[in-house]
């Protein structure tokens, strides 16, 4: 036997046997916890969806699914603990749009797009423009004319540089040409917080979040980014009423550290669409502003293309650079 033939059968041998580890995983798996990081603290929209699968995952998996909130530098932190995670299909991540880690590569050598595999998409938020309740501003009209008598006078929060809230914003400054402070905090529940507290007059935060608050009175829904009006806020304008085009949704999905065993990532697809699929899943997320989308996980990966495309564009246009 000669050398390229020696090195061809050494490579198909570890093929095999990849290929035989792979499905022994599957075949066995989960026989422990298994951890879904959330690279955002509680309170958020990406936090409060992932506890409501979770939840839901544990009895089908037969183990339970523990949420791990890593928060940090606009996710990047939980982004580099889930990627150097072991492969072995006990720590997953789920994140939402968010893109704070795009904004400097060589600084920070990690995406969605190329450092993770997809697994499963769960759905899509509209966002939503909230005010404290005692600020002068009840329609997007209002905010426009306010924020052009007194530019650089009104202060609007964040989950953090880069994240959906911060992108929402400066799409929205880009498309009407205001002029609004950014303060960013570590989370979208943390900045919620500070508007309720009256600190910051607005955010454009995911419904998901600020909901709650909405109900209680605590804070002011002057609009949704969806493409339509909510069914469950059918009174409340879309941004896009006033401003033609635009249109800022959050999504939600599920990853795994790159080379985790493909019929594990398989599974743990099939079954998070079955707890999707559910009548109450969709109805629990419903009332949470959010609406369920079912597709593979590739096409969750081709997703994961044009949207990095679509906010990098914002990215670059406003100028933003991380800290």
């Amino acid at each position: 036997m000669n050398a390229k033939s020696l090195g061809l059968g050494i490579l198909g041998l570890l093929f095999a046997l990849n290929t035989l580890f792979s499905i022994a995983c599957a075949a066995g798996w989960p026989e422990r916890p298994i951890r879904i990081i959330i690279p955002w603290p509680p309170g958020g929209s990406t936090d409060i969806v992932g506890r409501i699968l979770a939840a839901d995952l544990s009895p089908r998996l037969k183990q339970q699914v523990v949420i791990d909130n890593r928060a940090g530098a606009g996710s990047i932190v939980g982004l580099q603990i889930a990627t150097v995670s072991p492969p072995d299909g006990y720590t997953f991540m789920m994140t939402s749009t968010a893109y704070g880690f795009l904004i400097d590569k060589p600084k920070v050598p990690v995406d969605l797009v190329n450092s993770f595999a997809p697994v499963a998409m769960i759905g899509f938020g509209d966002s939503a423009l909230v005010v404290h309740p005692s600020f002068p501003v009840k329609t997007v009209k209002d905010l426009i004319e306010l924020a052009r008598r007194r530019p650089g006078e009104i202060f609007y929060a964040s989950s953090g540089i880069g994240g959906f809230p911060h992108m929402n914003t400066e799409l929205f400054k880009l498309m009407t040409g205001v002029n609004m402070v950014h303060v960013p905090f570590k989370g979208g529940g943390p900045a919620a917080a500070d508007v309720i507290a009256g600190h910051t007059q607005l955010q454009f935060a995911s419904l998901v979040t600020v909901a709650p608050h909405v109900q209680s009175g605590r804070l002011r829904l002057v609009a949704t980014g969806g493409p339509k009006r909510d069914l469950n806020h059918p009174n409340v304008p879309t941004i896009a009423e006033t401003v033609p085009g635009y249109e800022s949704r959050i999504w939600w999905g599920i990853f795994a550290p790159p080379k985790t065993p493909p019929d594990i990532i398989a599974r743990f697809h099939a079954e998070t669409m079955e707890v999707i699929s559910s009548p109450v899943f969709q109805k629990r997320l419903d009332e949470q502003g959010g609406v369920v989308v079912k597709m593979s996980s590739a096409e969750f990966g081709k997703l994961m293309v044009s949207e990095q495309n679509k906010w990098l564009e914002v990215i670059r246009a406003a100028g933003i650079k991380g800290e």
